[in-house]
């Protein structure tokens, strides 16, 4: 679908930080809306929309069993408490 959004799961991608679970989730709503760059009027839910997809991502993310590697590492390492600042 979007070929400029990368695997985040391990192995292939053996240290997934926030930035690449956000800018994934950037990516992801610029292809759905159809927007690079949203006008004043839809920056708002634009911006609820990423939030809403990084967090979906995370969790997902966090939930995977890979083999060899803990839910936790694989995502990142316990880097929920930065996601739970951002949404909370």
């Amino acid at each position: 679908m979007c070929r400029s959004i990368k695997t985040l799961r391990p192995p292939a991608t053996p240290e997934v930080t926030e930035d690449d679970i956000r800018a994934a989730a950037l990516q992801y709503v610029r292809k759905i809306s159809g927007f690079r760059a949203p006008a004043a009027h839809n920056r708002e839910v634009f911006e609820q929309a990423v939030d809403a997809v990084a967090a979906a991502t995370h969790d997902l993310l966090a939930g995977l069993r890979v083999r060899g590697r803990s839910g936790a590492a694989a995502a990142g390492g316990g880097s929920g408490s930065a996601r739970s600042a951002q949404t909370g």
